[in-house]
């Protein structure tokens, strides 16, 4: 496994995210003049994705991120994504948080797998961040945030070797291995089978450095070409016309990680399987992580490290619902198998050392939390203790 995988996950799942949540938000927006106070409006969606970004961006949240370390659990990680959808003023429900982290996870899975060469995740965290710098392009001080993140990344990442990389994709596709949601965008365009299993392409542009295949060369004792021979292949390959951007600046000519929601398209999701199975996949992530105090330990660092801001005043929470009607968003939480619901835990992370070493001696205490049924209501605070952590 990869010490240095965890903000190249982190940053290109936090890019996915920003992707629906602004398509979302565009698709739910209501002129500002015609918008009432619980409605949406185009303000409010360029708050969200400000607040957001501000957050996930934040110096010493980066710098916790940065330092080499394993890969911990998906609960952990979507408890931190669970707290940076709700760093503003929007609110989800639990259904919806789900189908978003199914969209993330899904999303830079199939990407990961198309990579022509494991240096070109890299490529794809670039795409990620040029995105997220056009959200918050009126925004310097958040600018500067990402810019920074920007340079951490060349410096961390450019001086890897072409097996470091390696060990990179392969500690990602562990990662994604059992996951196999369905997503109707992927269905649609044919590069997903009913089975949620992504289907591959045996065409297109090689890999940077390398030849289209066709053809064997072969070379004597002393190193010098002797013979030629041709084959056919089954795929319509292309020699890429120039390596992409590695710089803070340039054409990442690599179209991976970009926006796929800029056009309008529903993203619906569909779970793979039956809720039973479902279920016995919640029972056996309920057995306690032999790493779990590390990991609870590390979540605490990280969360003590994003500065969450609340809505100011008597301000209320904006409900945003991913599924294209209510009824489906409450279909969505009623038939979710109880085993996936859990108790959750407010809990105030405070950057005081005495408060975050008690948050982490609480966490540290903590294997296993009681599921409890029905979903998360409107607003509530969702730092919280995954089952199984």
């Amino acid at each position: 496994m990869s010490a240095r995988t965890l903000p190249l996950l982190f940053l290109n799942l936090g890019g996915e995210m920003l992707y629906i949540l602004d398509q979302r938000l565009r698709a739910q927006s209501i002129p500002g003049e015609k918008a009432r106070k619980d409605e949406w409006t185009d303000v409010d969606r360029k708050r969200v994705m400000n607040d957001i970004i501000a957050t996930m961006f934040n110096k010493r949240f980066m710098e916790e991120l940065f330092k080499p370390q394993d890969l911990y659990s998906k609960k952990a990680l979507r408890t931190v994504y669970d707290r940076l959808a709700h760093a503003s003023i929007m609110r989800l429900n639990q259904a919806s948080m789900d189908k978003l982290y199914d969209l993330m996870t899904m999303a830079f899975k199939y990407q990961v797998l198309l990579c022509p060469r494991p240096r070109d995740i890299l490529l794809v965290t670039f795409n990620h961040l040029d995105a997220i710098k056009d959200f918050i392009s009126n925004s310097p001080g958040i600018l500067n945030q990402v810019d920074e993140t920007f340079r951490q990344l060349i410096e961390t990442y450019n001086c890897l070797s072409d097996g470091e990389f390696q060990l990179i994709r392969q500690t990602l596709l562990i990662f994604f291995q059992d996951m196999h949601i369905r997503v109707s965008i992927f269905l649609k365009d044919k590069v997903q089978n009913s089975n949620g299993r992504f289907a591959l392409p045996i065409s297109g542009p090689v890999p940077w450095g390398t030849e289209v295949p066709g053809l064997i060369r072969i070379f004597n004792h002393k190193g010098v070409e002797v013979k030629r021979a041709e084959f056919t292949t089954a795929g319509n390959y292309v020699t890429p016309q120039r390596e992409g951007s590695f710089e803070l600046y340039g054409d990442r000519v690599l179209k991976l990680g970009t926006n796929m929601y800029s056009v309008t398209r529903p993203v619906e999701t569909h779970v793979s399987g039956s809720s039973k199975n479902l279920a016995s996949q919640a029972k056996e992530n309920r057995v306690p992580n032999p790493l779990a105090k590390e990991e609870l330990n590390f979540l605490a660092r990280l969360l003590g490290g994003l500065d969450i801001q609340k809505p100011a005043g008597g301000e209320t929470g904006f409900r945003l619902n991913l599924f294209t009607t209510d009824e489906e968003e409450e279909h969505a939480a009623q038939t979710r198998p109880e085993e996936l619901s859990y108790k959750v835990i407010n809990i105030e992370a405070t950057q005081e050392p005495g408060r975050r070493a008690e948050l982490s001696r609480i966490l540290g205490e903590l294997e296993v939390a009681e599921p409890r049924p029905g979903s998360a209501e409107k607003g509530e605070d969702l730092l919280a203790l995954m089952d199984g952590l």
